[in-house]
């Protein structure tokens, strides 16, 4: 060992010296050795002590260089880390950001303790557990939960997105991290739409002096699209049957939206949304869509209160959703375009996949017999 690295001047100097600059840069020193593994045992036992003692300077700048320096170290003492992370901002938040040496109990407790530079440091992690996720949620600061949400290392439960939309319904930050994630629930992303069209109608209707009625129809053409974008083939069965109840719960399970998804070949989000508006349950309602003399489906329709210039379009789609069950796989992309071209054949209409989602919209505003 050299004992240049941690030598007894170096000890001395630091315990005497008076001026702060001279303690700052022993604690860079010390702390830059002990970071990169150079001390032996007693070495690193007296650094430890040494460290105890500096995080108690009466001067920042020899208690932020140590926290500067020591901040990535997976050996730094928990004692120290928790000091250092509680201390004033300039010496807390490198700590907090960046130490792996913090518990979630150490980080709960700076959140329910500290302000919010303190937060957001939390928030900044590179990996964020659901629990402190959940307390940051809980912070009611806009700056906090914008930056958690848009932290990709940010491990969040369902819940706890849930909370975050309701909160926040009218933060376009939140909403912008909201948006931006790789991955969000069915449910929240589904939300998140309606907020965004919501907003959006206001605007048309404010700034572009289109008419409330206009405005209403083209953020819902806008809404439904969006919303039926949102299924894939990955979805699980519960999490479909959520999205299907939340929308039924605010009113926006509409029949153009449920041929929609039809049209884009989700026959379980078909038959989950026919079946919650006839109130009846899903087997019941699986059963009587695939009855082969489709009067099962008719009545079905009547039942859920569909337009019926809506149900040629339906018995398409479901006898296009059978044939290509038999034939194996899960191609949206085929069935859409099979969709178009029987659409082109059986209704007399000149239409590609635009006009597709048009006609969906026209129908749907005819009146049910």
């Amino acid at each position: 060992m050299n004992q240049t690295i941690l030598s007894a001047a170096d000890v001395a100097r630091l315990l005497e010296e008076r001026s702060s600059e001279a303690r700052a840069e022993t604690a860079e020193k010390v702390g830059s050795y002990f970071r990169q593994g150079e001390l032996g045992p007693k070495e690193r036992e007296l650094a430890e002590e040494i460290f105890r003692v500096m995080v108690h300077d009466a001067e920042v700048r020899v208690r932020k260089a140590l926290a500067q320096t020591l901040a990535e170290s997976p050996d730094l003492p928990g004692d120290v880390a928790r000091t250092l992370a509680e201390d004033v901002e300039e010496v807390a938040l490198p700590v907090i950001e960046l130490s792996d040496v913090l518990s979630d109990k150490d980080l709960i407790r700076i959140i329910e303790t500290k302000g919010e530079a303190h937060q957001v440091a939390v928030a900044r992690r590179p990996r964020v557990s659901a629990p402190v996720s959940d307390r940051l949620a809980d912070t009611g600061s806009e700056r906090v939960v914008s930056t958690l949400v848009a932290n990709e290392g940010a491990e969040i439960a369902d819940e706890t997105f849930e909370k975050v939309v309701e909160q926040y319904k009218d933060s376009p930050k939140v909403q912008e991290g909201l948006v931006r994630r790789s991955a969000l629930p069915l449910v929240v992303a589904e939300r998140l739409v309606s907020m965004v069209s919501e907003n959006l109608r206001t605007q048309l209707v404010t700034r572009h002096q289109l008419s409330d009625t206009m405005a209403t129809d083209l953020v819902m053409q806008t809404r439904e699209r969006a919303t039926v974008s949102l299924l894939n083939p990955d979805i699980k069965a519960p999490d479909v049957i959520e999205l299907v109840d939340q929308l039924h719960r605010n009113k926006r399970l509409t029949p153009t939206l449920i041929v929609r998804a039809l049209c884009m070949g989700d026959l379980t989000f078909f038959e989950a949304a026919l079946a919650k508006r006839a109130g009846i349950p899903i087997p019941n309602a699986f059963s009587l869509i695939h009855d082969k003399g489709r009067l099962g489906l008719k009545r079905l329709c009547e039942k859920a209160g569909m337009p019926e210039s809506l149900f040629k379009m339906v018995v398409i789609g479901v006898a296009i959703g059978e044939e290509l069950t038999e034939t194996g796989g899960d191609d949206r992309e085929r069935f859409r375009q099979v969709m178009i071209e029987r659409v082109v054949t059986q209704m007399d209409e000149e239409l590609d996949a635009d006009n597709l989602d048009y006609l969906i919209g026209k129908l749907g505003r005819k009146k049910a017999a």
